[in-house]
């Protein structure tokens, strides 16, 4: 239950092919498996070591999948982080990580050493193109000598492999501590429940700084699957790789869902090969699920999860009835229940906290005992997130704990009314909050695009 281990299982089991697809490039296994050891060497001349914290801050490229693989090589700590971040922010995870290095591209090289001011120690900045700096290490051009390293640092599944800093609702971003068994085991799981169909290639259009996006590509590992990468999301380049590849199924958001029903390029390709598309990260209206439907005859299989389950807690799957409005069903291995306040279970059907256990979940985060204990108690991550289960064990999700919204002593969820408007037919999206209000303590407010 090795991250590094991934590649070399994948090499064994399929051979060589196809891996990586980027613009006109393609890479194989077999080269993502050199350029992640010359990722490694180059890591370790600059003497990063086991437990040190790099982060990797570029837009989607096949150098971010060389990098995580290089990174935990050497032993050290892979910390995502997402392109378009502040550089403050960016300073902010620079500085509670204790990052040792940084690695990058030339577009956010200038960004990146701003982000470095100021810190305590500087990290040593890695890019992997042109940047025309004096301090900057050029990964390639220092490659070019160094064999590559084809081991890594010894590991157990109790490392820790990645820290992913998440914002939430409030505060700064707190560190997820995701061990190799947690990100192991849910690719393991999720790549399980697809092995009875044909290898493949798939769309990466979700970002590889996000958890979701880096348990897909694990899960590609372990089932000989192709990737397309995509630095952008973008419709149309998407539907010339669907109709170039013959794509089956790919995991994408709510809103590049929205964004491919409603666009008439569509109509310009062949995309009958399209048989399901994975959602996640955020909640989908059920309207929305049903237009795609419609319009292309391709199913939207809707999961849950969060960082902290690194990620994938429910889902859908190809050999259960798809139910509209749930996320599916508790992976295998995973436990879900719905607890009151007093972290009582509550029966079938009732509205509660959903929370989880099983090998996914965080050990905690970093350097954050107080937050590790609010959140993990006797080995249940408590989520945050309002649900409930039916009858057959599907997981309904309601709201965020916190957007509840209390009008007059009721309890309303925002998600409820948005799935009712969402309907109209002249709604394109809503979103739906609570504002003050002295005669009823808070008020309901829609926000509406009209169609």
């Amino acid at each position: 239950m090795i991250l590094t281990d991934l590649m070399q299982q994948n090499i064994d089991k399929y051979g060589e092919y196809p891996f990586l697809y980027y613009g006109e490039k393609a890479f194989t296994n077999i080269d993502t498996a050199k350029y992640a050891g010359k990722f490694a060497a180059v890591l370790k001349k600059h003497n990063i070591q086991k437990e040190d914290r790099v982060v990797v801050c570029m837009p989607n490229r096949p150098d971010v999948i060389f990098a995580y693989q290089g990174i935990m090589r050497t032993g050290a700590i892979v910390i995502p982080v997402m392109f378009l971040l502040h550089q403050q922010e960016i300073h902010y995870i620079l500085k509670d990580s204790g990052a040792k290095a940084i690695m990058t591209s030339n577009m956010l090289y200038s960004k990146v050493k701003k982000a470095c001011e100021g810190l305590p120690n500087q990290p040593k900045i890695f890019v992997v193109d042109d940047v025309s700096d004096e301090d900057a290490i050029h990964v390639y051009e220092e490659a070019e000598g160094l064999a590559p390293v084809d081991t890594s640092v010894p590991a157990t599944e109790s490392d820790v492999a990645v820290i992913l800093y998440t914002s939430g609702t409030t505060g700064n971003p707190k560190g997820v501590m995701l061990t190799h068994k947690n990100l192991y085991s849910n690719a393991h799981t999720s790549a399980s429940l697809q092995e009875d169909e044909e290898r493949g290639t798939t769309l990466g259009v979700l970002p590889l700084a996000h958890v979701y996006g880096f348990t897909v590509t694990n899960a590609c590992f372990l089932l000989g699957a192709s990737i397309v990468i995509f630095s952008m999301f973008n419709v149309e380049d998407v539907c010339k790789a669907i109709e170039k590849h013959r794509v089956k199924g790919f995991n994408a958001v709510p809103a590049m869902i929205h964004a491919m029903l409603m666009s008439p390029i569509t109509e310009k390709y062949d995309l009958s090969s399209l048989e399901r598309i994975g959602s996640g990260s955020a909640p989908i209206p059920v309207a929305l699920i049903e237009g795609f439907k419609k319009k292309f005859n391709v199913d939207i299989m809707e999961g849950y999860g969060l960082s902290e389950a690194a990620p994938v807690v429910a889902t859908h799957r190809k050999s259960m009835p798809i139910k509209p409005g749930s996320v599916g069903v508790p992976l295998p291995g995973v436990e879900v229940k719905i607890v009151d306040e007093n972290g009582n279970e509550l029966p079938t059907g009732e509205v509660g906290e959903i929370v989880v256990r099983g090998d996914n979940i965080t050990p905690g985060y970093f350097r954050n005992e107080e937050a590790t204990k609010e959140t993990i108690k006797d080995g249940w991550l408590h989520t945050g997130d309002m649900g409930r289960l039916d009858e057959d064990n599907y997981l309904y999700i309601v709201d965020r704990k916190k957007d509840l919204i209390i009008r007059g002593g009721f309890n309303i969820y925002p998600r409820e009314l948005e799935e009712l408007l969402s309907r109209h037919e002249a709604v394109s999206e809503v979103a739906v909050v609570g504002v003050p209000s002295e005669r009823m303590g808070e008020e309901v407010v829609a926000f509406v695009v009209k169609k």
